[in-house]
């Protein structure tokens, strides 16, 4: 796990890479990768790559990166895990490829050079990587299938950046600030910026499951090897040796477990971590577990201490639960805005636990995040299907949802959101329900609203309003794909998996747990394990957490299984705003107003 950058001054009249400029770029991320540097430039000057290191598996030097092929063609600076990486590595060496390191970075880049594109398929696991063909001059540019890995990009016409983090390009001289329509409406309106948009209108993400080529003319080309549509469409039961879903689990953790310093797991209360409790006990590992509960639950529901540390010591495992207070907050806050790479309301609770990770001497730490998303554990799996029934029939007028939304929405926002007075309007569309069931603004209601510090008029509205529904239609034709499943279950899944864990779960991840020097890894977040999911739900299977719940060989305590569900949640609007609100919709935009705000002071 690390933090990789990269300038490419492609244009002949374009200024040659400046070793300083592309130090700043790199060291700006030296959280990201306290363990090592590397700094590779072109002998034309027209290229240059440059890396910080976590070192995680092979400590040695030979796993220093830039790295380059054992042919001398190749360049590659990765940010990731790959962990089928050891299969991959004996495949080579049967093919009598030589391999200098135990580095997972040396297979990738020996794969691509036998292999090429077809490489980043094979591979299972997180990564965002760029590799330079020192042939052929060209670069390759590539991120996974779920875009666990972020990989930002940023082209003024001559000259083209890319980096692991947002700040990290802001870093350079010789990038523009221009606050992006798209980003900061779409923060607005999500609590996120969503994919592929940054909050900066230059700088955007590249889509997961894609390779970007740039050649040396500039002309780029994208391919999607596989992302998450395409693991869903294609997954087919031939694929697995799998005989249950305790097998699928199973296999994706001990593939998780692979490391060469000591895994941890963040541990709740809820069965998504337990179950990787238990099967990390299955494999015979004795790890570390640690629990996040705050001063103002205890003794409540929301209070998860008891019951984790009820699942570690059943397993066996050496646990760690911190208090968090709300002084606790004011002391790391400013700390916490400094670290955000991006506006976001989310991302509190695991910037919290991985500092405490870190500071226990781990450098990584598994986590349950996705197991809502692969077993149904929304409530949106309910309401999505249900808003469509109820409101599909009034697609064909919208005139009458619109009416009833103008003429309800100021009765409703004196008791509950007033987002909900559209559904009628939006419900009867897939698209339009989830954005119901997950957005904190709907777009109609920014007519009334002074946005942020920003001044939003008409005009930028629009823009930004254009642009985000230019970038859904571009993805309606997988949507398309997955309506021809005739699936809910799918949908929703699909819906969860491409929206709310891409732009907010798994980038919140990356940049708060990278913060402390932590690498966070997903177990539920893989394609085998995805794929093995819906091949088994085309055949009419469709598993829930009470099938998940029943994996483990070793029982779940009862007191995970029978406690409701409730969420993580962290009381810092509470804490900050002190405020409170009869309107949810005004409580959760101030919110949002007061992290960009917090935001934009870190980078100023």
């Amino acid at each position: 796990m690390c933090g990789l950058t990269g300038i490419f001054a492609y244009k002949d009249n374009a200024p040659l890479v400046r070793e300083d400029d592309l130090m700043r770029m790199r060291d700006s991320m030296l959280k990201r990768g306290p363990d090592g540097s590397g700094l590779w430039i072109s002998e034309d000057k027209r290229v240059g790559l440059a890396h910080r290191r976590l070192a995680i598996i092979d400590l040695s030097s030979s796993g220093l990166q830039p790295m380059m092929s054992s042919c001398g063609r190749y360049q590659i600076v990765f940010n990731g895990e790959i962990y089928n990486y050891k299969e991959l590595r004996k495949n080579l060496i049967k093919s009598g490829i030589i391999l200098k390191s135990n580095s997972d970075t040396e297979v990738i880049l020996e794969l691509f050079s036998k292999n090429g594109l077809e490489t980043f398929a094979l591979l299972r696991g997180m990564f965002a990587l760029a590799i330079w063909d020192i042939h052929e001059d060209r670069l390759t540019l590539a991120r996974d299938s779920f875009g666990m890995k972020p990989l930002y990009i940023y082209d003024d016409g001559k000259i083209f950046r890319f980096s692991s983090q947002v700040k990290s390009l802001l870093a350079s001289k010789n990038v523009t600030r221009e606050i992006s329509p798209a980003g900061l409406v779409g923060y607005a309106i999500w609590g996120h910026v969503p994919e592929p948009f940054t909050i900066y209108e230059n700088i955007e993400n590249l889509e997961p499951g894609t390779c970007l080529i740039i050649d040396r003319r500039g002309n780029k080309s994208k391919t999607i090897f596989q992302n998450i549509c395409s693991l869903i469409i294609n997954a087919s039961r031939e694929w697995f040796n799998y005989s249950n879903l305790g097998e699928a689990i199973s296999d994706s953790v001990n593939h998780h477990l692979i490391s060469d310093v000591p895994v941890g797991i963040f541990l709740s209360a809820g069965i998504d971590s337990a179950v990787i409790v238990a099967k990390a006990a299955e494999q015979g590992k004795k790890l570390r577990t640690i629990t996040l509960s705050f001063e103002e639950y205890s003794g409540t529901q929301q209070d998860e201490a008891k019951i984790a540390k009820q699942i570690a010591s059943y397993y066996g495992f050496e646990h760690q639960n911190i208090v968090i207070s709300e002084s606790d907050f004011n002391k790391y806050a400013s700390s916490f805005y400094n670290d955000m790479d991006q506006p976001s309301s989310d991302g509190l609770n695991t910037w919290l636990i991985s500092k405490v990770a870190q500071e226990s001497g781990l450098k990584v730490a598994l986590s349950g995040l996705g197991g809502d998303e692969l077993f149904g554990g929304y409530p949106s799996f309910r309401q999505i299907p249900l808003m469509n029934k109820v409101a599909g029939p009034f697609m064909v007028y919208p005139s009458i949802g619109r009416f009833i939304r103008q003429a309800s929405a100021p009765i409703l926002e004196r008791f509950t959101s007033v987002k909900y007075a559209g559904i009628l309007e939006s419900g009867g569309t897939p698209f339009g329900a989830y954005l119901l069931r997950r957005a904190s603004l709907m777009p109609w209601q920014f007519k009334k609203m002074q946005m942020m510090d920003v001044l939003l008029n008409r005009e930028f509205i629009s823009r930004g309003l254009e642009r985000i529904n230019y970038a859904s239609e571009l993805h309606e034709a997988e949507l398309r794909q997955i309506l021809q499943l005739r699936d809910s279950r799918i949908l929703v899944s699909y819906l969860e998996l491409t929206h709310y864990m891409q732009s907010r779960l798994l980038r919140d991840s990356d940049w708060a747990s990278m913060s402390h020097s932590l690498e966070i890894r997903v177990p539920f977040v893989d394609t085998k394990l995805l794929s093995y999911i819906a091949s088994s739900a085309k055949r009419g299977v469709h598993y829930t957490k009470s099938d998940l719940a029943k994996t483990p060989k070793m029982p779940l305590p009862r007191a995970v299984i029978n406690r409701k569900k409730t969420g993580f949640t962290v009381p810092v609007q509470g804490w900050v705003m002190k405020s409170n609100y009869k309107n949810i919709d005004k409580s959760l935009f101030n919110w949002t107003k007061h992290t960009y705000r917090a935001y934009v002071k870190s980078t100023s």
